[in-house]
């Protein structure tokens, strides 16, 4: 196989599947990446420009608009992403949704005021829904699932990379270029990833098989929607048993439950509902789910404790998580060497939960006297679980499905990690400030009340003017809450543990002969 070929489903599904890909496959694979972080480091970056962004633009009243319709543009497009793709072909979708996202970036960096930003914001969000889809896909056409496993390294250590960076580039691009530039570094990245899959990369043309299925996706869309509003808003916006919180999650149930007695009826339904009948496809879409649960909750309240109960520096907070995401990612690498080596897989669902509920519980018993070396290898546990699960999900659930089905699989998991990540960081939050709430009334009294009436999460400088008493006080609140958060997702993560023993290892397919197919 020669270095200058363009890449084909048959080329690297053929009989022969070389020890080292070809030149072409690894440009892909490349620009692959650059997409996917591309997705993954926007959110860290915008975060850490927020302050700046809203001192030139003001309407500080909106400010969570900016990350929430992202994040709902993201998981609304995600379904309907993965099916145009398998429709209409993958490659095609996946630039779409990469151009998309450009639009997107390119229009943020000139946004005037804060309405604008947020709308630009939803353009970019709505390709980046196509973006982690795409990737997965794309990878589930060219990479038969017993090689496939030797790149999930490489895609958690994007995801590493993506929550140790993003900070510090954002840090760095705002004070030395100026907020604009937190949106306008994605152009020369997302340009070379373009380039190279469309120069490289190309698939099967797909038929499509009937129309866009419009009614489903707009009733996916509106639950999809409601749900991540509810977990967005709800304690925050809105209490928990508020008219709007309620109202939301009514919409949210009557639009989900519509939309599956839908797919029963469409032609060409956005998710097929027979890809659930594989017990290992559900299996993986709750694991997913658990996993992004538990993860996301603690990328959250990790560098929160070691900041204010440890006393580390917020500027490098993403280097706080580092035994997590090293863990991670170097169990992500051997799992997958052992699965493309072995075929075998069903131990590390089981593993990675059961080190997922031990890091977790361990996570919880953390205090004021815990040292950083303990807690650092607290969350090596945790890492080294999420490590055994991250890409196995992915691997086992586009294993379960067939070909033509890859696009809504891939889309499918993906969005249910989505939901688990809102889910997370909405449920554990709530545990979290209540916690927090009640032991500062306990130990600081009227102050502590006032303390943290606004907000449960103090920074670096609210933290240094309290006083000595009340700055006490919220360190045991914050371990209080900590505890609390961990040891409920300790709990949910044994919900992981049972679904993973319930795994059937089904033969990972290998690479076999493949009838040659027309080219997109």
């Amino acid at each position: 196989m020669a270095d200058t070929k363009t890449v084909t489903e048959t080329d690297v599904q053929a009989g022969e599947q070389p020890a080292k890909p070809p030149r072409s496959v690894r440009v892909v694979l490349l620009a692959l990446m650059i997409a996917m972080l591309l997705a993954m480091l926007d959110n860290m970056i915008v975060g850490t420009a927020m302050p700046t962004i809203v001192g030139e633009l003001g309407g500080l009243e909106h400010l969570s608009w900016v990350v929430t319709a992202y994040t709902l543009a993201t998981a609304a497009s995600t379904p309907i992403w993965g099916k145009v793709g398998d429709m209409y072909g993958r490659k095609g979708a996946f630039m779409t949704s990469i151009v998309i996202f450009l639009i997107g970036s390119a229009l943020s960096g000139m946004a005037q005021d804060m309405g604008q930003l947020i709308g630009f914001r939803a353009i970019q969000g709505l390709g980046a829904g196509g973006l982690m889809v795409g990737v997965m896909a794309i990878i589930g056409d060219l990479i038969p699932p017993r090689e496939r496993g030797k790149y999930q390294g490489m895609i958690a250590g994007v995801m590493a990379l993506a929550m140790i960076a993003g900070p510090l580039v954002g840090g760095t691009i705002t004070d030395h270029w100026g907020w604009r530039w937190s949106f306008y570094i994605n152009l020369p990245l997302g340009i070379v990833a373009l380039l190279a899959v469309g120069a490289v990369l190309h698939l099967p043309k797909k038929r499509a098989e009937g129309r866009i299925d419009y009614p489903g996706a707009a009733l996916l869309t509106l639950g999809i929607t409601s749900i991540v509003l509810v977990t967005t808003w709800g304690g925050s916006e809105y209490a928990w048993g508020s008219a709007v919180i309620m109202e939301l999650i009514g919409i949210g149930v009557a639009a989900l439950v519509g939309f599956v007695f839908w797919q029963t009826k469409a032609a060409a339904p956005i998710v097929p509902l027979h890809i659930f009948r594989s017990r290992n496809f559900t299996l993986m879409s709750v694991i997913g789910f658990i996993t992004g649960f538990v993860m996301f909750g603690a990328v959250l309240f990790l560098p929160l404790y070691q900041q204010s109960v440890q006393g580390a520096s917020a500027t490098n907070s993403g280097l706080l998580l580092l035994p997590m995401l090293g863990a991670m990612l170097v169990v992500s690498m051997v799992a997958g060497r052992v699965t493309t080596n072995s075929g075998k897989y069903k131990v590390f669902p089981v593993v990675g939960s059961v080190l997922m509920t031990v890091g977790l519980f361990l996570l919880s018993q953390m205090d004021t006297e815990t040292t950083r070396l303990t807690s650092g290898l607290y969350m090596a546990v945790l890492g080294a679980g999420m490590g055994c699960l991250m890409q196995i999900t992915m691997l086992v659930a586009q294993n379960s499905v067939e070909m033509k089905d890859m696009g809504v699989a891939s889309s499918s998991t993906t969005l249910f990690r989505t939901l688990g990540s809102s889910f997370g960081v909405a449920i554990m939050g709530a545990l979290f400030n209540n916690r927090v709430q009640d032991v500062m009334s306990e130990r600081a009294g009227a102050l502590g009340s006032k303390v943290t009436e606004q907000s449960a999460q103090l920074d670096a400088a609210s933290l240094a003017k309290l006083p000595d008493a009340a700055r006490e006080a919220y360190q045991h609140a914050v371990s209080s809450g900590t505890h609390s958060a961990f040891l409920l997702g300790s709990v949910v993560a044994v919900l992981a543990l049972a679904g993973a023993v319930f795994v059937k290892e089904v033969p990972l397919k290998g690479a076999g002969p493949q009838k040659p197919a027309p080219q997109e």
